[in-house]
C-alpha cells in the first residue's frame, strides 16, 4: 500500500450535500475517519470529493504534482494529499494557498526533509504569515497568537500535523520517536504584526514582498516577561539570559529567534536597534561560561554535541550562537501591547532564512465582475 493511500481513502461523495445536515451521518463520518487512524486525536472533517476539488481550484496546482518526499522510508507528499488533509484539518479552502507555502517552506529546511519529524524532542512547526491575506482571511496577528481561538491559525498548522501523520507515516509509537514533545506542536501559525511594527514585514525583509509565509521547527518556546526597564540593553539582555539557558542546548551551538511583542519592539527601535542590530547584539551576548555550563555537565563539546568536561578556563564566555549566524536569528513581530511580553523560540536545526511566496491562482473574471457589482 501506498503511504498516500489511507488519505486517498479518506474522500467521499458528496451527495447529499444540497440537504438538512445529518448529524448522524456526520457523526458516523468522524467515528470513520478515527478507525482508520487519520486522526492527530481530534474529530476530522469529512473530505468529500467535491470539497477536495474546491480546495484544488483554490491552490491552482496539479494535484498529482509532488511537493515532498521522505527519503528514509521514500514516502511522498502530492498537492491532492495536501488538500485533503488540508480539508480534514478544517481548513476552509482558501486557505490551500497558504498550506502549500507554509509546507513549501518547510521543505527548505534540512531538518524536515531529513529526521527532523521523529525526533526525540519532538519540534514543532512555527509558521508565520505576511502580507494582505493575514487580514483578507482572518489570522491573528495581536493577542495570544501563540494561543487558540482563530480558524485559520489553528487548521492551517494542523494540515501540516495531518500531511506528516497521513503521508509520511510518522506516526506516535510508531515512526514519531518523541521522548516527551512540544506543548502545541500542531498549532504554532500566526500572522507577523506588520501594521505594529517598526521595522519591515519579515518576509519582505528575506526578499519576498506581499504574501508570504516563513516557517522553521522549533525545539522549545519560553517567554520573557519583561515590562517595566527602558533601557533596552537591560531588555537584549534578560532575552540574552534566557537564550543562554543550557536546558535545550545539547550541540556545540544552536539556533534561537525572538518574537517581539509591539511594546518591545518599539523600546529597541526607539534606542536606534534594526532587526540586524538586534540579531547581532544578541548573538554576541547570548551563553554562558565555561564554569556555568560544567555545573549542567555540558562544557565540552565533542564532535559539535556536549558532555562534561574538566572545566578548564572556568571565566571563559562560551556562545550560544556560533559567530558568523547572526542573519539565522529570526526576529519578527506578533501580539499585542497588553504587557512587556515576548517569546523566544529555540531552533531544531539551522533555519533556512528564506520565505516563500503565497499563490492564489487567478481569479476568474466573472467572479471580479459580480464581487464589484455587489461593492
Amino acid at each position: 500500500m501506498s503511504a498516500a493511500a489511507p488519505v486517498e481513502g479518506a474522500v467521499a461523495t458528496d451527495a447529499g450535500a444540497d440537504l438538512e445536515p445529518d448529524a448522524d451521518a456526520a457523526q458516523a463520518a468522524i467515528e470513520h475517519c478515527y478507525a482508520q487512524g487519520w486522526s492527530d486525536g481530534l474529530p476530522l472533517v469529512p473530505a468529500t470529493q467535491p470539497l477536495v476539488d474546491r480546495f484544488l481550484a483554490a491552490g491552482g496546482r496539479d494535484a498529482d504534482e509532488v511537493i515532498g518526499h521522505m527519503p528514509q522510508v521514500d514516502r511522498t507528499v502530492t498537492v491532492q494529499v495536501a488538500a485533503i488533509n488540508a480539508a480534514m484539518a478544517g481548513c476552509r479552502p482558501e486557505y490551500f494557498p497558504v498550506v502549500l507555502a507554509a509546507w513549501e517552506a518547510l521543505m527548505r529546511e534540512r531538518a524536515a526533509k531529513g529526521g527532523g519529524w521523529q525526533s526525540t524532542s519532538g519540534p514543532a512547526p512555527l509558521l508565520i504569515v505576511n502580507g494582505p491575506i493575514r487580514e483578507q482571511l482572518g489570522f491573528n496577528s495581536t493577542g495570544g497568537v501563540f494561543g487558540p481561538g482563530f480558524r485559520p491559525n489553528a487548521t492551517v498548522a494542523r494540515a501540516i500535523g495531518l500531511i506528516v501523520r497521513n503521508a509520511f507515516g510518522v506516526i506516535p509509537h510508531e515512526l514519531e520517536q518523541a521522548t516527551q514533545g512540544l506543548p502545541g506542536r500542531w498549532s504554532i501559525c500566526f500572522g507577523e504584526n506588520e501594521e505594529e511594527s517598526p521595522w519591515p514585514p519579515l518576509a519582505a525583509d528575506l526578499g519576498v514582498s506581499g504574501d508570504a509565509v516563513t516557517a522553521t521547527l522549533l525545539r522549545t518556546c519560553e517567554y520573557v516577561d519583561n515590562r517595566h526597564t527602558s533601557d533596552a540593553e537591560q531588555l537584549l539582555g534578560d532575552f540574552a539570559d534566557t537564550i543562554g539557558r543550557s536546558g535545550s542546548w545539547i550541540f556545540q551551538h544552536a539556533g534561537v529567534g525572538v518574537i517581539l511583542c509591539p511594546e518591545h519592539a518599539d523600546l529597541l527601535a526607539g534606542a536606534g536597534y534594526s532587526r540586524t542590530d538586534v540579531q547581532r547584539w544578541l548573538a554576541e551576548h547570548s551563553g554562558r561560561t565555561t564554569a556555568a555550563l560544567a555545573q549542567a555537565g555540558k562544557d565540552f563539546a565533542e564532535n559539535g554535541v556536549r558532555r562534561p568536561g574538566d572545566a578548564q578556563d572556568p571565566e571563559r564566555f562560551q556562545r550560544t550562537i556560533v559567530e558568523g549566524a547572526e542573519p539565522g536569528i529570526l526576529v519578527a513581530v506578533a501580539g499585542s501591547r497588553t504587557a512587556g511580553i515576548s517569546m523566544v523560540v529555540r531552533l531544531f536545526a539551522d533555519w533556512s532564512g528564506t520565505s516563500v511566496p503565497i499563490v492564489r491562482p487567478p481569479e476568474p473574471a466573472a467572479g471580479r465582475r459580480n464581487r464589484n457589482e455587489g461593492e
